[in-house]
C-alpha cells in the first residue's frame, strides 16, 4: 500500500496543496513506498509565518527549561528507537545496526545541546573603566531552517534541529524526500516532549522549496548538507540573500597506508569505512593509499578476498554488511562510474556490478567494487562516486601520499594508518583536511567538538556540532553600562576609551 505523507507544521500534519508530489522506495524491494509532496513557495511560508508566531514565547522560555524538553525528547526517541530503526532502514537501505547508528550519533548531539544553560552563557566584566560595566549575551536568531540530505535522515537533522531549538530558535526542516519518514516522525516526538507547536516543523519539498527557504527574509539562517555543487548554490544564494549560511558538501576522503602499519587492522578498517551503508557516507573512505610496492601488494592481497566476501543483503538481515543503495537512479549512477572507470584504465580486481539479490530482485543492490591501479588524473578519482566502490591509488612514499590529500578539492576527513608516532603527527599538522583520523578510519568527531570539511567540502565560516552549532544559531549583544553615580557633567566629543 502506497502512503501519502504530509508535512509537519504548526505541530500538525498538514497535506500538501501544491498538487505535485514525488514517489519514495523501498529499496530493499524497489517498489513504492510512499508519495511524497513537494511544497510551494506557500507552504514554506505557512511554516515561516507558525515558526514566527511561535518563536518569541520559546526564546523567553530559560535555557534550563528548553533542556528539559530536550531531556524529554531522548526519553522519547529511546522508547522507540527499534521502531524508528526499521523506518529509517526500510526508507534508505541501510542497515538496521546502521540505522541505530544514525539515531545514535544525533542523539549524541541532542545530549551535547542539554548543556544549553552553560553553553548560552555570555561574558561578564566589572570595572572595564571608571564606573563601567561590560557584559555579552547570546540570544536566538529567530527563524532558521535546516536543508538535509537522504543519507543521514536521523543524525543530520538532529545535528540541526538540536542546537537551533535548544538556542531558542524556531526551526524548520527540509528533509530529502526520498526517506522523509523518520523527521516526519521526530518532530511527532518533539510534541510530545512538550515543544510548543509551530517550534519544530518538516515541510518536503524539492527546489522549489529550499529557493523559498533561501529567498524568505524571515529565515535568518540555513545549515546545509548535500553534493558540492548544491551547497555551494545554498551558500551563495543564501548570503546574497543576507541570511548566515553553513554548508557542507561532497568528499574523497584517503586513508595512507604506511609500510609499517598493521596490514589487517587497515583491512579491516577499509572495508568498514569503504564500504558500510554501501559507501553512501561523506565520511566514507573512498581512495586507499598505500605506500610503497611492498605495502600495495600486501594490501591487495588481503582486500581483495575479504571484499569479494562481502554480505549484501536486505535491511532486515542482521548478518548484512551493507544494504541497498537508495534509489534506482542512484544505483545507475554508480555503476556507470565503474564502467567509466574500466574505461580510464584502472584495473577492476572485484566487480559487484552484476549482484541481484535472490528474492529480491528488484531491489537497488550492488555488491562492492575494487579499483587498484588508480590515477590522478581519472575522474573516478576526482569524484565523488557515494557508492561501495574503492579505488586504490599507489603512492611511492609518504610525501606523494601527503600531497594525494592536500591537492584533491575535497577536504572532508582523511586517516592514516601507522605505527610511526612521528609520521602521523607529521601528517595531522600538514595535511589540508578539515577532519583527521590516526588509526581510525572515519574521523567523526563526537558531539561536543565540532565537524566540518575544508576547501570544497565545506562553504561557511563555522562547523556544526559542538560549540560552534550554539555560536551559528545566537546572536551576540554586547552592553556597556555605567550608573549615574559619580557621573560628571558635561558633554564629551571624543570617542569613550578605558584610559
Amino acid at each position: 500500500m502506497v502512503v501519502e505523507l504530509t508535512h509537519f507544521i504548526g505541530g500538525k500534519h498538514v497535506k500538501g496543496a501544491s498538487g505535485r508530489f514525488t514517489d519514495a522506495y523501498w529499496p530493499m524491494t524497489g517498489e513504492v513506498a510512499s508519495r511524497v509532496p513537494l511544497a510551494s513557495k506557500d507552504e514554506i511560508r505557512a511554516a515561516v509565518e507558525n515558526a514566527k508566531a511561535a518563536q518569541p514565547a520559546w526564546a523567553a522560555t530559560n535555557p534550563q527549561r528548553r533542556a528539559r524538553v530536550l531531556m524529554k525528547f531522548l526519553d522519547l526517541v529511546h522508547r522507540e528507537y527499534d521502531s524508528l530503526a526499521e523506518i529509517l532502514a526500510k526508507e534508505h537501505g541501510k542497515t538496521i545496526a546502521d540505522a541505530k547508528g544514525d539515531i545514535q550519533r544525533g542523539l549524541e548531539v541532542v545530549e551535547f545541546c542539554i548543556g544549553a544553560p552553560h553553553l548560552m552563557k555570555g561574558e561578564y566584566t566589572e570595572g572595564a573603566g571608571p564606573g563601567i560595566d561590560i557584559y555579552s549575551m547570546r540570544q536566538p536568531l529567530g527563524v532558521v531552517a535546516g536543508i538535509t540530505p537522504f543519507n543521514f535522515p536521523a543524525m543530520i537533522p538532529l545535528w540541526k534541529a538540536g542546537p537551533a531549538i535548544a538556542a531558542g530558535n524556531a526551526f524548520i526542516l527540509k528533509p530529502s524526500e526520498r526517506d522523509p519518514g523518520v523527521p516526519l516522525r521526530l518532530a511527532e516526538l518533539f510534541l510530545e516532549a512538550g515543544l510548543p507547536a509551530g517550534v519544530f516543523n518538516v515541510v518536503n519539498g524539492d527546489k522549489e522549496a529550499v529557493d523559498a527557504i533561501l529567498d524568505d527574509p524571515d529565515i535568518k539562517a540555513v545549515g546545509f548538507v548535500g553534493s558540492t555543487a548544491i551547497a555551494e548554490y545554498v551558500y551563495t544564494r543564501g548570503c546574497a540573500a543576507g541570511k548566515r549560511v553553513q554548508c557542507f558538501g561532497g568528499a574523497k576522503n584517503h586513508m595512507i597506508v604506511m609500510p609499517d602499519a598493521d596490514m589487517d587492522q587497515a583491512v579491516d578498517a577499509l572495508i568498514g569505512a569503504g564500504y558500510g551503508s554501501a559507501g553512501e557516507r561523506c565520511m566514507a573512505i573512498s581512495v586507499a593509499v598505500p605506500v610503497g610496492k611492498d605495502a600495495a601488494d600486501r594490501l591487495m592481497d588481503k582486500l581483495i578476498p575479504r571484499v569479494e566476501s562481502l554480505k549484501v543483503g536486505p535491511s532486515t538481515d542482521s548478518s548484512a554488511d551493507f544494504g541497498p543503495l537508495v534509489t534506482k537512479a542512484h544505483l545507475e549512477k554508480v555503476r556507470s562510474y565503474v564502467d567509466l572507470g574500466i574505461q580510464e584504465g584502472a584495473k577492476l580486481r572485484v566487480d559487484g556490478r552484476g549482484f541481484k539479490m535472490q528474492g529480491y530482485e528488484n531491489g537497488f543492490y550492488m555488491g562492492g567494487c575494487l579499483f587498484d591501479e588508480v590515477t590522478k588524473d581519472m575522474r573516478i578519482y576526482k569524484e565523488e562516486i557515494f557508492g561501495p566502490v574503492l579505488s586504490v591509488v599507489r603512492a611511492k612514499d609518504y610525501s606523494e601520499g601527503l600531497a594525494l590529500a592536500n591537492d584533491h578539492e575535497y577536504g572532508n576527513g582523511v586517516a592514516i594508518f601507522t605505527r610511526d608516532g612521528d609520521a602521523a603527527r607529521d601528517f595531522a599538522a600538514k595535511v589540508n583536511v578539515g577532519m583527521v583520523g590516526i588509526n581510525v578510519p572515519i574521523p567523526v568527531p563526537i558531539a561536543y567538538y565540532t565537524f566540518g570539511g575544508w576547501k570544497r567540502s565545506g562553504f561557511g565560516d563555522l562547523n556544526q556540532h559542538g560549540t560552534d552549532a550554539f555560536r551559528f544559531y545566537t546572536k551576540t549583544k554586547t552592553v556597556t553600562s555605567r550608573w549615574p553615580s559619580g557621573i560628571k557633567d558635561g558633554a564629551e566629543f571624543v570617542i569613550p576609551t578605558m584610559r
